[in-house]
């Protein structure tokens, strides 16, 4: 499975602020927003393009622009987090929105919402969801991505686990993942190491 560690100095400097503890729920959020439109811009790289011309104020000039197919999930509720910044590089992506609730104790995920866009099929999916940990809610995720009619679709997360990794593999080899770290493991609690603690929490300050 294709594995993208985004390796871009700005990426690493957003991401040290947003593992820092004492980080307040304002600067969490700029930083989530940072390191959102860098990794964002990666997974966009092979987006599908068309030649156009455009007249400037001194003569004609080639050029590319992106086609319109472009659709961006977040995986609800911390994928929110990171969906301005992706729609600030491409205004004109549908948006579709998928709830998973991960159970604390099995660590299973049970949809609670999916709403998305039609045509999925000829479309560029780029999924979000800042924490990819024991896999399961991406695979979920995936999965109502693929019967809704999706075949191109990309993982862009902040922090990603091996085990995590691992099971999107065993599911959907051929996915890509955009992050710029692969932490150590999961710990007891299905939670990231070192990680960054809970995404959701800290972006909106419910700790």
């Amino acid at each position: 499975m294709p594995v993208h560690i985004v390796d871009h100095p700005l990426v690493h400097d957003a991401l040290v602020e947003l593992r820092d503890k004492r980080t307040p729920p304002v600067h969490f959020r700029r930083a989530a927003t940072r390191i959102s439109v860098l990794l964002a811009a990666e997974a966009l790289r092979e987006a599908p393009s068309v030649a156009v011309t455009v007249e400037t104020p001194i003569g004609p000039a080639p050029g590319r622009r992106l086609k319109p197919e472009v659709v961006v999930v977040p995986v609800l509720r911390a994928g929110l987090g990171m969906l301005d910044a992706v729609l600030e590089l491409v205004p004109n992506a549908r948006v579709g929105h998928i709830g998973l609730q991960r159970d604390e104790e099995t660590a299973i995920a049970s949809r609670y919402y999916s709403k998305l866009p039609n045509r999925l099929e000829h479309s560029y999916v780029l999924m979000i969801d800042p924490m990819l940990a024991t896999g399961g809610s991406a695979v979920a995720a995936i999965e109502l991505l693929h019967q809704a009619g999706a075949k191109d679709v990309r993982i862009v997360c902040i922090v990603a686990a091996p085990e995590g990794i691992a099971t999107v593999e065993q599911h959907f080899p051929h996915v890509h993942i955009y992050t710029p770290v692969v932490d150590l493991e999961l710990n007891a609690h299905k939670y990231i190491v070192p990680g960054l603690g809970d995404f959701g929490d800290r972006l909106y300050g419910t700790l």
